[in-house]
């Protein structure tokens, strides 16, 4: 069984930085896709990225492209959210979730963290 905990959520001000992590445990396998994904009061929840534990090609949906930036350490087991430029528009619980190949939609993912907060305001 697969455990994902995220990390690195908080408060932020418009323009500032935040980076979020996501560890894995309990079998997930470094050629599984992780993607990470965010859900806002009342609305979808939406694709922000994904990158493959073996290939170092990420693929970003339209929220965060250009502002962040997805990487992953197979050593830790740990995939990142380098997020810049936030907007008020990017407060949202994100989640981390991995799955066997690509995908972007959510309900194609089996493993899912918790989420962790993250709220754009100043």
């Amino acid at each position: 069984q697969v455990q994902l905990v995220e990390s690195g959520g908080g408060l932020v001000q418009p323009g500032g930085s935040l980076r979020l992590s996501c560890t894995a445990s309990g079998g997930a396998f470094s050629n599984y896709y992780w993607a990470w994904f965010r859900q806002a009061p009342g609305e979808e929840r939406e694709f922000v990225a994904t990158i493959s534990m073996v290939y170092d090609s990420p693929w970003y949906g339209d929220p965060g492209k250009g502002r962040f930036t997805i990487a992953r350490d197979n050593a830790k087991n740990t995939v990142y959210l380098q997020m810049n430029n936030l907007k008020p528009e990017d407060t949202a619980v994100y989640y981390c979730a991995t799955k066997s190949d690509f995908g972007k939609s959510p309900s194609e993912y089996p493993y899912w963290g918790q989420g962790t907060q993250v709220t754009v305001s100043s």
